[in-house]
């Protein structure tokens, strides 16, 4: 399946990576850590996308020990457990830091990268709520599909308002920075303390808070676990977040618009590139997602209580996928994209699992319409499952999980292998290593026509030069 057409790509050399990030604690600790300390550690011919792959390793080992020693998810591991957690989750976000710097030390930046470093964090979000429930004993409940729509939407937003905005734009307390040091604090905490017990008792009580002062707070929040007040603090931070990049999109997009008036841009121009779009009409594809997600988990409660690590992992390829689309056609200038063609067998499933339910008020409801007489034949509310229950469900969720991995890996290999030969790169290897002087005596020889080949189209070497000194990544 082509994801990404020929007549896409040119957009790519318009591309340029436009990054804000106001975090202090980057700017002072971790920016010269990663620059003076870490990056001089890994060789100068070890390409970005490989530094990148290779972090993504140490949150994959994180999540096998959690499988194997807290595959429900309220278990408590073996301390050592947590403390690898917390070294594996710092190791990924040095090695997601660094990789940018090692782009521009050795002059490969390309549109890839974004690509492939965004790719890699969507799957990352999906994979350390998993590993955070299991450091709170969350188990397989309500809990951790809220903690996983708070994380998920908190990286489909901030992707949404970097196709509309054009920057990626981190705040003084962000996710990527602050956000992951105190993951690695309460990893730590948690194989200090023991185990992830500790998390579910009351907050106040055992942080010593005198009870006159508890009495002060409403009754729901007094006997708070110190899981609950995080999952409160993530609501309000999610909120707050996405009403923020709301404003920020919206204020953009007013101003683009008024300048395309301005320019004399007609509405035909304005359909091409997808402008004539309100932007909030790109939240809908997220809602409509978990939308299906909750109802199908209400529906098929044994999903929900007994499977719902595997129902994660489907859950976070469909909003990588999403999230895969969006940066895509942000790179490669296209509209953007409001289908993911994943949510159809969820969608499926729903609609299999609604029919017996409907079916059991089918009585009542003939009774509202017609009263005493007797219902017509062709009156029916409901209809019969095609999966039944059980076994047939489970493997109907696993049979999803295939068809996300298969969709999402196309997906991933197409794009990947359509910008490496059109930017004449390779994704995980240097193929141009950068020589000093070689970008001005390629630039004078396209000068004189000489990079262009007989159909007046640049080369690919042309345009992999260009690219490389013109773009900035990460």
């Amino acid at each position: 399946m082509v994801y990404l057409r020929q007549e896409s790509l040119a957009g790519l050399k318009l591309y340029k990576y436009s990054g804000v990030d106001h975090s202090l604690t980057s700017k002072y600790i971790l920016k010269p850590f990663y620059n003076n300390i870490v990056l001089p550690c890994f060789p100068i011919g070890m390409a970005p996308n490989l530094i990148t792959l290779s972090g993504f390793m140490f949150v994959i080992a994180n999540l096998l020990t959690l499988l194997w020693y807290n595959p429900t998810l309220d278990q408590d591991c073996p301390p050592w457990v947590y403390y690898s957690w917390a070294v594996g989750l710092f190791l990924y976000q040095t090695f997601d830091a660094v990789d940018g710097a090692q782009a521009r030390r050795t002059h490969q930046s390309s549109p890839l990268g974004e690509l492939f470093d965004h790719g890699v964090d969507a799957l990352n979000t999906s994979l350390e709520v998993l590993l955070f429930a299991g450091s709170q004993n969350m188990g397989q409940s309500w809990k951790t599909v809220a903690t996983l729509f708070t994380s998920l939407m908190t990286f489909y937003v901030q992707t949404w308002e970097e196709y509309h905005t054009h920057t990626l734009t981190l705040g003084i307390v962000n996710g990527p920075v602050e956000g992951v040091l105190i993951l690695i604090l309460v990893y730590s905490l948690t194989g200090y303390f023991g185990g992830a017990s500790f998390w579910q008792q009351p907050m106040l009580a055992t942080l010593g808070v005198p009870s006159n002062i508890i009495d002060l707070f409403p009754s729901v929040l007094q006997d708070l676990s110190f899981t609950g007040w995080y999952m409160v603090q993530g609501a309000v931070v999610m909120v707050y977040n996405t009403t923020e990049s709301a404003r920020t999109v919206l204020r953009v997009w007013r101003k683009e618009r008024e300048e395309a008036k301005a320019s004399g841009k007609t509405d035909k121009q304005d359909k091409n590139d997808g402008r004539d779009k309100h932007p909030l009409l790109g939240l809908l594809p997220f809602a409509l997602t978990w939308a299906l997600v909750v109802a199908y988990l209400v529906l098929q409660p044994e999903i929900l209580h007994a499977h719902l690590v595997p129902f994660v992992f489907f859950v976070g390829l469909i909003n990588a996928y999403s999230v895969g689309q969006m940066i895509t056609a942000h790179v490669s200038h296209l509209p953007f994209p409001y289908y993911n063609v994943m949510v159809l067998p969820l969608a499926w499933g729903v609609v299999d699992s609604l029919g017996p339910l409907l079916k059991q008020f089918e009585p009542a409801v003939a009774s509202l319409l017609f009263g005493n007489n007797q219902p017509p034949t062709y009156f029916i509310f409901g209809w019969p499952s095609a999966l039944g229950d059980g076994v047939y469900q489970v493997a109907f969720m696993f049979c999803m999980l295939g068809t996300a991995v298969g969709v999402y890996g196309s997906f991933v290999v197409d794009v990947i292998v359509t910008i490496c030969d059109y930017l004449d790169i390779w994704c995980l290897k240097i193929k141009h290593p950068y020589v000093e002087g070689a970008a001005e005596k390629k630039h004078m020889s396209t000068s004189n026509g000489n990079a262009y080949g007989s159909n007046g189209h640049a080369s690919s070497t042309a345009i992999s030069s260009e690219t490389s000194t013109a773009q900035k990544r990460k």
